[in-house]
């Protein structure tokens, strides 16, 4: 007979301070708190985007040309910089993929898709921010 039902009383494992289970818990949390505070601000960054890309955005890019802005693209997931694919070396370019706003209102209207884009990371002027709505 078991300790618990000899004295006719059950302890559970949270009764009984948590349990193994509680401790692996702790231990992985703090783990992944000294991994992190460990890593470069660029590795951190890097997560970061990882973890943003995983979850998506909601994201606007504007395309202005001098102070006027002549191209919109609405619901984009993420921008991306361009690898090399012999030398993986960054290209001076970002791409993504966004619905084109034809009349700059903002909004998603009938007719407008998702279309693919590039720009270049030199010679555009662009913002890229998550939409307010």
């Amino acid at each position: 007979m078991d300790d618990c039902k000899r004295s006719g009383r059950a302890r559970s494992p949270a009764a009984a301070g948590g349990g193994p289970g509680r401790a692996v818990s702790a231990t992985l949390a703090a783990a992944l708190a000294l991994l992190v505070a460990g890593c470069t601000q660029e590795t951190q960054n890097t997560l970061s985007r990882g973890i943003q890309n995983w979850t998506g955005t909601d994201g606007v890019l504007e395309i202005y040309a001098g102070d006027k802005l002549v191209r919109r693209f609405l619901k984009i997931d993420k921008v991306s910089t361009a690898q090399g694919t012999q030398d993986g070396a960054p290209r001076p370019y970002r791409f993504g993929y966004g619905v084109f706003d034809a009349n700059l209102n903002g909004e998603v209207d009938p007719g407008e898709k998702k279309v693919y884009f590039e720009f270049s990371d030199y010679s555009t002027s662009y913002v890229f921010y998550e939409s307010p709505r």
